[in-house]
């Protein structure tokens, strides 16, 4: 398939825009519990309105994808509260690196939830992916904010990559708007009870930014993606979808003067590296 020039421009857009998601949610004064929570609240209802007006079904087909989805909603909630807790503790650079490793739990839960052959090569570059984040990480002490941050974005990252093996079966028999709302509203659900809970003191900037994370970097990104992505090769979305971590630490050294350290370009570089290569030679099956 030839890549369409206008859908490689959208997916660009969207990458973009999945990429302030890591700036925003430093920029919050808020518990990452509810920065988690208001993006999905925000983002499910505004699904939930683009399903409604373009009749897209919402409803499972069976039981067993009804609590599929419902289980990787409650994934979902505990990804993104792990991500923003990522970057909360330690910085952009090192929550955005972290998560771009979910490819490593891929390797090896992969062949253990779908009997798919586990190849020498894949064990490699998992092992590449690691040794990115070690470089990342400048001590192993629990008192080293980046270490505690950087142990958050791992477990966003096996989150993630538990959400994307889930999604394999529900992507296959409904459409991704669809899967996307049961997983974002279920995990808006599971989130409610923090607003209650976390005492937290809501500004008006706090407000605009979690609903910029809710509406823009999520609802709308999220639609721009899945549009474009059925006019773009794989392996070119692959490479884009890349530039996600790139698009993050650019915009926090922007606008919050977050420049990545030496120790954080060095693990970026093995990190990135290594996606970009498992992009341009996947594994054959």
């Amino acid at each position: 398939m030839k890549s369409d020039a206008g859908s490689i421009g959208r997916l660009h857009l969207a990458v973009a825009l999945f990429g302030l998601s890591a700036m925003l949610g430093r920029l919050v004064d808020l518990p990452a519990v509810l920065v988690a929570g208001g993006r999905v609240v925000y983002s499910s209802l505004l699904l939930a309105v683009l399903c409604r007006v373009q009749h897209t079904p919402v409803l499972p087909r069976c039981r067993r994808d009804a609590l599929l989805a419902a289980g990787t909603g409650v994934v979902l909630a505990a990804h993104w509260t792990t991500f923003f807790l990522s970057i909360q503790y330690a910085s952009v650079a090192v929550g955005t690196l972290t998560y771009a490793t979910f490819p490593l739990f891929v390797t090896f839960l992969e062949p253990l939830l779908f009997g798919e052959r586990l190849s020498l090569r894949s064990v490699a570059r998992a092992g590449l992916l690691l040794a990115g984040v070690l470089i990342t990480v400048p001590s192993f002490s629990l008192a080293d904010r980046t270490t505690v941050g950087a142990l958050w974005g791992m477990v966003s990252s096996l989150c993630y990559a538990l959400m994307t093996l889930a999604n394999r079966r529900l992507a296959a028999r409904y459409p991704a708007r669809t899967v996307c709302l049961w997983e974002q509203g279920t995990a808006a659900v599971v989130l409610l009870p923090a607003f209650f809970l976390v005492p937290a003191v809501w500004t008006a900037r706090d407000l605009g930014a979690v609903a910029v994370l809710g509406f823009v970097c999520t609802a709308l990104a999220h639609s721009l993606y899945v549009a474009a992505q059925k006019r773009v090769r794989a392996q070119t979305a692959g490479l884009i979808s890349g530039l996600e971590t790139v698009w993050g630490i650019l915009y926090a050294l922007v606008f919050l003067g977050e420049a990545p350290t030496p120790r954080e370009l060095a693990g970026g570089a093995v990190i990135l590296g290594v996606a970009a290569l498992s992009t341009l030679r996947p594994e054959r099956t």
